[in-house]
């Protein structure tokens, strides 16, 4: 695995940092390495579902930014990346304070870019499993 760029870092950070369903979730980019990037979210009370766990659409959207930010990582500067398919196997309830999304690279291309994350629900010491995600993302130019 080849280090990151700053000037990579630095465009993943801004971009994170320019998506406001994420400042709105309450989510934080927690780390960024190259093909590997983790976002936590709390479960606040405008996070939740009607039975009091960390609604799917929090789970998706973290995980969807996880792999789109891992898949970046490996980008030509000049280029951005778009979600063109993701899936959502939900294993388990979002129980918890927060929760942590780790996206991933599975295979890089120059036209399609195979990622997955995988969401945890964390509740005290306890980390458990709550989505895996697969997707796929499109690297295109920055206009």
């Amino acid at each position: 695995m080849t280090k990151l760029s700053p000037e990579t870092e630095q465009k993943i950070r801004d971009s994170f940092a320019a998506q406001s369903l994420m400042a709105t979730l309450g989510a934080k980019l927690h780390s960024v390495n190259t093909g590997k990037v983790e976002i936590w979210a709390p479960v606040a009370q405008g996070n939740l579902q009607q039975h009091g766990f960390a609604h799917a659409g929090l789970t998706f959207a973290i995980g969807d930014s996880a792999a789109g930010y891992a898949a970046l990582s490996v980008m030509a500067a000049d280029h951005e990346v778009l979600t063109t398919e993701m899936k959502i196997n939900l294993l388990a309830p979002g129980k918890g304070a927060h929760l942590i999304a780790r996206g991933q690279i599975i295979k890089p291309g120059r036209r399609l870019v195979i990622v997955q994350s995988d969401v945890f629900a964390i509740d005290g010491a306890m980390e458990t499993h709550i989505a895996l995600m697969t997707g796929t993302m499109m690297p295109i130019p920055i206009t």
